[in-house]
């Protein structure tokens, strides 16, 4: 398997669709996204990147393809928050909740329950 990219913004949409189908044909993707909803063709030539990045398999039936994902959706979470993380907060959690404490106005109580549940995780 091909180690994990981070997905461009259109990609990373097709995929949220299929996550949450589990597997799709291209219309049921179209279905699934906001208005304006893109052109098939469009559509049909996302998920074929998505299959040459590792992103998406497909089942034949004919000339028609369903598609579902071969990577989990938490993999692909766990990369991407690695990767702003590093990119960002220079590798620091620390900086990163300081951050979005700032941002959000969040008040001691809510960082403080933000905390006990990552240590809940661990």
């Amino acid at each position: 398997m091909k180690s994990i990219r981070e997905l461009t913004k259109a990609e990373a949409q097709i995929m949220q669709v299929l996550w949450k189908l589990e597997k799709a044909f291209v219309k049921d993707i179209i279905d699934n996204l906001p208005n304006p909803k893109p052109a098939y063709n469009t559509v049909s030539t996302i998920i074929r990147i998505l299959e040459t990045k590792g992103f998406v398999g497909h089942k034949a039936y004919g000339k028609t393809y369903e598609y579902y994902p071969l990577i989990a959706k938490e993999k692909y979470t766990r990369f991407y928050l690695n990767t702003l993380l590093k990119g960002y907060f220079g590798g620091s959690f620390q900086n990163l909740v300081s951050f979005f404490a700032k941002d959000n106005n969040l008040s001691a109580k809510e960082v403080e329950e933000l905390l006990k549940e990552i240590n809940k995780k661990k």
